[in-house]
């Protein structure tokens, strides 16, 4: 895994709303951008950072990770009818494309982590919809293995694990997000199917799982985003993005519930920075909060137009605002701490906020 600090690189009772900074919008020395943040916490923002070469298309961008060179990973969903049209691109560190792998996510591409082991980096895939499985792949695309339902775990329908067809339900597998464990092994979050967390050892073997379906305190309502929160001066704990229960729940590695943050508006994923949590939340905002867990930041948020008043539709580009967010599937730190935005819009965005306070 990267630098434990950093993703691709709370155990406070307090909710967002009672501690949320208020986000400025600046003007620039050159009027032609725009810095949105508070004292430390400010970012320039560089929407369309990432752009590809005409013969490919975004098709919803869904997460974003960054290799220990600086290199960023975004993938997308897809479109399932677009069998030879890659699912995963890669970029340098200013957003110029390298290349393209990943066709056999396409129309289900979701999770993305890089994680080094060793002196390798790899990459951790996982795929929902049609596609339902999740895979370990080098950094230029070959596979190193795919795994699919985890059918020792009781959950799911027979034959989950052979049948390549979109289902929904609490019997369905359709895995989200990934978060690394000390020991070599991960968590699996299976956020748009059985809503459990699964536990697997360094060679992708079912451990065990936790959760389910609920209300919170340990289960979950979509339960999106994992991530290790091991920042400096905490206790190292689990952290899952109960989605539609617009909470994040802190549990420990066995799945025990501990404490639930309030306030947040769909969160979706989880990154950290040094003493800095990263949260993206669908409706419009970027969460930024501290070691103590209080909000420092919230970025881009266009919760009014987004979400209050609808003004702004994910597939009318017109709408968008300039220094907002629409919708925020995925963000994460890159190795300098500016911050990678990747959005569940029609056309797909990826934004970058380059760190200047």
């Amino acid at each position: 895994m990267k630098n434990p600090v950093s993703r691709r690189r709370f155990l406070a009772n307090s909710t967002v709303a009672a501690v949320a900074a208020p986000q400025l919008l600046l003007a620039n020395k050159n009027p032609r951008q725009l810095v949105i943040g508070k004292g430390e916490h400010r970012y320039e923002v560089q929407h369309d950072w990432a752009r590809l070469p005409e013969k490919y298309s975004w098709q919803t961008t869904h997460n974003v990770a960054v290799d220990a060179e600086g290199r960023v990973y975004v993938i997308h969903e897809g479109r399932a009818n677009l069998k030879e049209h890659p699912s995963i691109f890669v970029f340098d560190p200013h957003g110029k494309f390298i290349r393209a792998f990943g066709k056999q996510f396409q129309g289900g591409g979701h999770g993305i982590e890089v994680r080094t082991e060793g002196k390798e980096q790899f990459l951790y895939v996982c795929a929902y919809q049609q596609v339902k499985s999740f895979a370990k792949l080098t950094l230029t695309g070959e596979t190193v293995w795919e795994k699919y339902a985890p059918m020792d775990s009781g959950v799911y329908k027979k034959d989950e694990d052979k049948v390549r067809v979109k289902r929904w339900g609490r019997d369905a597998f359709m895995p989200t997000n990934f978060a690394f464990l000390n020991d070599g092994g991960f968590l699996l979050a299976d956020g748009y199917g059985s809503w459990c967390i699964h536990r697997f050892d360094k060679d992708a073997n079912w451990v065990s799982k936790f959760g389910g379906p609920g209300k919170g305190n340990g289960k979950f309502n979509l339960p999106h985003g994992i991530w290790i929160d091991r920042r400096p001066g905490r206790t190292e704990r689990v952290v899952v993005c109960d989605r539609a229960n617009h909470t994040l729940q802190y549990l420990t590695l066995e799945g025990q519930h501990l404490t639930t943050l309030r306030g947040f508006g769909l969160p979706a994923n989880i990154d950290t920075y040094k003493n800095l949590m990263l949260v993206p939340e669908l409706h419009a905002r970027v969460t930024l909060l501290n070691e103590k867990n209080e909000v420092v930041a919230q970025l881009g948020d266009d919760v009014e137009g987004v979400v209050k008043k609808k003004t702004v539709n994910r597939g009318n580009a017109k709408t968008w605002v300039n220094g907002k967010f629409v919708h925020p599937h995925d963000a994460c730190f890159d190795n300098e701490g500016n911050i990678l935005v990747a959005e569940w819009v029609h056309t797909g965005r990826v934004t970058r906020l380059k760190k200047v306070g």
